[in-house]
This record gives C-alpha cells, structure tokens and sequence, in this order.
C-alpha cells in the first residue's frame, strides 16, 4: 500500500541530474541504506536511466512503501505519465511503478494513478478496481531478460488496445462551451487534439451543450458501451484565433558602454561556469561508474577471498587432528617400549623373542604364518632367479610346486586353528555370562 511522500531529484528529467541522484541515494550506507542487494543496484541504475531517457514523462524518487502485513519500508518509485495511442491519438496515462527489495529478480508493482476527473474502468483485463496493472510482461518476468523499457512499451501497447480510464466530468468544459455558441469561431475539431470521444459524440458540434456523465443513461442504448470506449481524459484545447497585433515600433535607446561590458562579461563568466560545470559532472560520472565497476570486482574477490579462508581453516582443522592422532600414537608406543625393554640394558636383542604367544593355539598360529610368510618370500626370489637366468626352468617347477603344496597345508591350518580360536572365545564368553 503506498505512500504519496516521498523525494526526488531536483530536475530528475534532466539525465545529468537522474544520474547523480541515483549514485547517491544507491551508494547510501546505514540506516537510510535502501534495501536492495549491492550485486544487482547497477541493474538497478541502469533499468532507471533507459526508462526515463526513452520515456520523458517518468520520473525517479524515494518514498515509504507499505507491504500487507504493517512493514513501511523505503523503496523506489517512477511516478508520471506513461503515453499510449488510442485511435492514432496519443494519450497519458498516469502510473506508478514501485520496485521492491527484491528488484529486479521479481517483477516491480505497476499501478494505475486515476486524476479526481478520471475513473478506472470497469472489470479491465489488466487493471483491478484498485488500479494494479496485471498486464503478462509481469507475469512472465524473468531476470535479466526482462527490464523497465520493455514493461513500458508492453503496457503502452496493452493500454492503447484498451483503455483503462476514461473521463467523469459532469459538464463540458467553459471553453467547449463558449467554441460552440460563437457564431463565427472556429470549428472545434480543428482546435482539439487529444479530446475525449466522449465530448465528441455527445456535445462537440451541438447547438447547446449536454451534461454527459460515464454511468448516464441518457444516450438511447449505447451509453454503457460508449463509455467503455473512452480513452483517457487528455485535452489540449487551443485558444480562439485572434487578429493579427500590429508589429510595435522599436524605441531607439542609448545603452551605457559600462552596463553593456558588465552584462557582457556576466554572460561570458555565466557560459565559462556551465561548461566547467558540464565537464566536472561528466568527469564526477564517469569516475562514479569507475567506482561501480570497481566495488563489483571486489565483491567478487572478497567472496572467492572468503570461500578460501574458510577451506583453509577447514583444512588447517584436519592437519591438527592428525597431528593430535600421531602424536598420541607416538605416546602409546614409547609408554610401550619403556614398559617392555626386554634387552634389559645389553646390546643384543633376539628378534624371535620379541611376540610371546599365550597359549598353545596362538603358537600354533604364529610358526605356521611365519613358515607361509617365509614361503612367499621364496617364491618371490624364485621369481626373480628365473628371470636373471640363474635357476633352470625345470627346477623351478618342481620348487615352485613343492612349496606350494607346504603353503597351501600351512594356510589351511592357520584357517583351522582360527576357527578353535574363535570356538575358544565363544565358550568362554558364555561362561562369563553365566557366571554373572
């Protein structure tokens, strides 16, 4: 629900002027900050700046917008007159777009603005009771392909299909009436550009002038119809001719060489400041679009700067839990070795020593793994023999086959005695469980 305050620039049909305003109301920081996102408010200005260059009747400003649930929130608005062509005659319409905070991924709002001599017409394909335009180029907004130049052409050529205001003047205007009852004025048709077909089906051309109203009856049959057909309430009456005024003597006068060098130097310093000011404004412009371009850069940069650190910090968090594992590692195995120093302070150590099994089965288990770790290291130099020349195929085959059959009873009974093991467990496990 908006608002009707609100500011603008001093001149925002002035380009120079838009421009301005929009970097600064754009580049606004903290709480008067407007409240769209920093990667789309070049969008932004430049949907702006194409619309009010292509259509001079539009103007920018800020004004308090209020949404359905209570939220007031300082938004955008172009507010004027929008121009359409309703039977080769140009008409405007007055309109409002408000841009909301999430422009230009979403559609803005466009309204239709009636004067207190217009009214909306009823039961408008595109236009509610309420004036919200509904026209498709909203419906099928898709960012970036769609724009604010394109939402005005759409709804220029939507509105000129079918009006959706029309006049509700109750009496036809002074100057209508007094075009009528002169004898020798002019025809109004040749003074009249833009008028309302309502006037001109009804008054213009008559003897006397008629009150016409959009909801009257009086027009036998057609008066729901005609009124429908109105276009909107734009007349740009001309004046009555008059007679030609006799071209005015001119008085001769002295100037004083004084008031004329100061006048002239006036005008020259007046000329000198403009165009100082013109180049200091594009310049300011051009370093303004400069700073744009910049601030999107290192928006971007920030981000990958940001998306780095923190796989950084990630992976620096993972160093440090493998380094607390090693080192703790490290701890168990030292705690290890200082509790079982079996040298017990001499140099030698057997290395056969350095395992003892608990029971027979572990034995059992630890010589036959040794014996069939100790085969494949045999077959593996076999291997090598064989390729270095070394060793005669034939004996080869035979060693080859003879320790394979020994690896072979070797695993099988490494396999046998892990599953008494295993029995082993089990049954002391359920002793357990029965003695608790």
């Amino acid at each position: 629900m908006p608002t009707s305050s609100g500011s603008g620039p001093s001149s925002p049909s002035a380009s120079r002027s838009l421009v301005q305003y929009l970097n600064q109301i754009l580049s606004m920081r903290g709480p008067n900050q407007l409240p769209y996102e920093e990667d789309v408010k070049w969008a932004i200005r430049q949907n702006l700046l194409a619309l009010v260059k292509d259509y001079a009747g539009l103007q920018v400003k800020t004004a308090p917008f209020t949404h359905n649930d209570g939220r007031t929130t300082t938004l955008l608005q172009v507010f004027g007159t929008l121009p359409m062509y309703y039977r080769d005659v140009k008409y405007n319409i007055p309109v409002e777009m408000w841009l909301l905070e999430l422009f230009p991924r979403v559609a803005p709002m466009a309204i239709v603005t009636p004067t207190q001599d217009m009214i909306i017409k009823p039961h408008h394909p595109f236009v509610d009771a309420s004036g919200i335009v509904t026209v498709p180029y909203l419906q099928q907004w898709i960012y970036p392909r769609s724009n604010l130049v394109e939402l005005a052409q759409n709804m220029s050529g939507v509105f000129g299909k079918d009006p959706p205001l029309y006049s509700r003047q109750s009496a036809v205007p002074s100057h209508l009436q007094r075009v009528q009852t002169t004898p020798h004025s002019p025809r109004p048709s040749s003074s009249i550009h833009g008028t309302n077909p309502m006037y001109s089906s009804s008054t213009i051309g008559s003897g006397s002038p008629r009150t016409q109203s959009p909801y009257s009856p009086s027009v036998s049959g057609q008066s729901n119809r005609l009124h429908s057909l109105n276009p909107p309430y734009t007349v740009s009456p001309s004046a009555s001719p008059r007679p030609p005024a006799q071209s005015p003597i001119p008085a001769v006068r002295t100037e004083n060489p004084v008031e004329a060098f100061r006048n002239k130097a006036i005008v020259a310093l007046s000329e000198r400041l403009d165009h100082d000011i013109s180049v200091i404004s594009r310049r300011g412009v051009a370093e303004m679009d400069d700073l744009f371009n910049t601030q999107v850069l290192l928006n971007e940069r920030s981000a990958r700067a940001d998306q780095g650190i923190h796989e950084m910090k990630r992976e620096k968090e993972a160093l440090e839990e493998e380094l607390q594992l090693y080192m703790t590692n490290t701890m168990e195995v030292e705690s290890w070795l200082r509790h079982n120093d079996v040298s017990g302070g001499r140099s030698e150590f057997n290395i056969d020593h350095a395992f003892e099994p608990t029971d027979a089965l572990s034995n059992q288990l630890l010589e036959n793994t040794a014996a069939d770790l100790a085969i494949e290291d045999l077959l593996y130099s076999l291997d090598r023999a064989v390729q270095d020349g070394a060793v005669p195929w034939d004996s080869y085959y035979k060693a080859v086959r003879n320790l394979s059959r020994e690896q072979f009873y070797l695993r099988a009974i490494c396999a046998t005695v892990r599953a008494a093991q295993r029995h082993f467990q089990v049954r002391l496990l359920t002793k357990t469980v029965r003695c608790k």
